[in-house]
C-alpha cells in the first residue's frame, strides 16, 4: 500500500442516524460536531469514545457539552469531552482568519471549510467557539473595522468604503450607524458636524468625563487629572462640536457620579456605544451580572457561546467606553482575583467593595462641578 498520506472525506452528522453510525463506529472525525448521552449512566462523550457501547435506546444526542450538561448530564472521565478537540484546529481557525480579512469580497463558507480540511458544519462551529462570531460576522467586524481606521486617511467615503471590501457603498451605509456612531463622512472628518456634549466632574474615586451625543451617553471616563480626560475625548474627534459647561448638562453627570458613589444602583441613563459584533456582545452580557456579584472572563466566554475566547473577552472589557454603566470590573480572573482594569486596579477593587451587601455604606456624593 502507498505511504502517501490518505485524505479522509469530510463527513456531516446532521441526522440521527449518521450520528449513531458515527457512534458505533467510533468516529474521531465526528469529535466536536455533537456529542452523545447515556441516560443509564448519567455519562455524556465524544462520538469516539473508546467506552463500552451503549443501547440506542439509552443514547441522547446534543450540539454541546453546556446542552449535555443543562441537560443534568456529566462529562466522562474516560473521552473528556470538554478538553479541545484538536490543537490543530487553532491553526485552521487562524488560516480561515487570514483568508478573510486578506480577501476582497467574504469567502463563501464551502471554500472556507475546505481550504482547512474541515466539513462545512463543523468548521462553521468551531470558528464560532474560538471567535465568538460567525465567519460572515467575523468579516463584516473587520470590514468596518477597516474602515473606521481608514476613513480618516482616505482620500474619500467611498474610496475607504470600497478598499475595505464593501461592494457597494450601499451595503456599508446600512451598517455604518451600529459601527461608528456617526455618519461615515463625520467620522472621516474626525467627528465634523457631530455635536457631544460632556463635562467633568470630581468623584471620591477621582476624575469623571461624562460625553454625549444626541442619542445618549457615550463616554464614562474615569482618570486622576480631568486634563487628560478632556484631551482624550479630543483627539478621538477632534472636528466635533464639543460643548462643555452646560447647565442642562451637569444632571447626566450628577448621575454618572452617583453610580460611582453607589455602583449598585444601577443608572438610568440612554447609552450610545458602539463596538465590533463581538465587544457588543460581551457588554450585553456584562449588564447581565447583577451588583455585589462577579463573573470570570472565561464564564462570560461561556455564556455568550464562545467558552475558548476569555481572551477575546478580556479585549472586549478593555475596550469597554462607558465606565460602570457597562460594568466590567465585575469580571475577574477564574481563581478570582482581580485582573486589569481600564481605569485602574484599585478602583475596580473598590467599585466591587461598594457594591457588597456588608460594604459600611456609600460614600457621600462629592459633586458634579461641569467644566468647559
Amino acid at each position: 500500500m502507498s505511504k502517501a498520506t490518505m485524505v479522509m472525506p469530510r463527513q456531516d452528522y446532521a441526522t440521527a442516524a449518521q450520528r449513531w453510525a458515527a457512534v458505533q463506529q467510533r468516529d474521531r472525525r465526528a469529535d466536536g460536531q455533537f456529542y452523545y448521552a447515556v441516560t443509564t449512566t448519567g455519562v455524556y462523550c465524544r462520538p469516539s469514545c473508546a467506552a463500552r457501547r451503549a443501547r440506542r435506546e439509552n443514547v441522547r444526542f446534543y450540539e454541546t457539552c453546556a446542552a449535555a450538561e443543562q441537560a443534568g448530564f456529566r462529562p466522562c472521565r474516560r473521552c473528556k469531552p470538554q478538553a479541545p478537540v484538536d490543537a490543530g484546529h487553532a491553526e485552521a481557525i487562524a488560516k480561515a482568519c487570514r483568508a478573510i480579512e486578506q480577501a476582497e469580497e467574504v469567502p463563501r463558507l464551502d471554500t472556507l471549510a475546505a481550504a482547512v480540511g474541515l466539513s462545512r458544519f463543523h468548521f462553521h462551529r468551531l470558528f464560532k467557539d474560538a471567535t465568538g462570531l460567525t465567519p460572515r460576522q467575523y468579516a463584516a467586524a473587520r470590514r468596518a473595522e477597516r474602515v473606521r481606521d481608514d476613513l480618516p486617511k482616505s482620500g474619500t467615503v467611498t474610496q475607504a468604503i470600497y478598499d475595505a471590501g464593501f461592494n457597494s457603498s450601499g451595503r456599508f451605509y446600512e451598517q455604518s450607524s451600529g459601527r461608528l456612531g456617526m455618519r461615515p463622512s463625520a467620522y472621516a472628518r474626525g467627528g465634523q458636524g457631530a455635536t457631544i456634549h460632556f463635562a467633568v466632574g470630581e468623584t471620591s474615586l477621582g476624575a469623571i468625563l461624562v460625553a454625549a451625543t444626541d442619542k445618549g451617553v457615550c463616554s464614562i471616563a474615569l482618570g486622576d487629572e480631568p486634563e487628560a480626560l478632556v484631551r482624550a475625548l479630543q483627539d478621538r474627534f477632534p472636528r466635533a462640536t464639543l460643548i462643555g459647561g452646560d447647565k442642562a448638562f451637569e444632571a447626566t453627570v450628577a448621575k454618572a457620579v452617583g453610580l460611582v458613589e453607589a455602583p449598585s444602583l444601577g443608572i438610568d441613563l440612554p447609552l450610545d456605544v458602539r463596538g465590533t459584533a463581538f465587544q457588543e456582545r460581551v457588554w450585553r452580557a456584562l449588564r447581565d451580572i447583577p451588583p455585589g456579584a462577579t463573573a470570570s472572563y472565561a464564564e462570560i466566554a461561556h455564556r455568550i457561546g464562545s467558552r475558548r475566547s476569555p481572551r477575546a473577552v478580556a479585549l472586549a472589557c478593555a475596550a469597554n467606553p462607558v465606565a460602570i454603566a457597562i460594568p466590567c470590573h465585575r469580571v475577574v480572573r477564574t481563581d478570582g482575583a482581580l485582573s486589569g482594569y481600564r481605569w485602574g486596579v484599585a478602583r475596580k477593587r473598590e467599585l466591587l467593595r461598594r457594591e457588597q451587601p456588608t460594604a459600611a455604606g456609600s460614600p457621600a456624593v462629592i459633586g458634579a462641578i461641569a467644566r468647559p
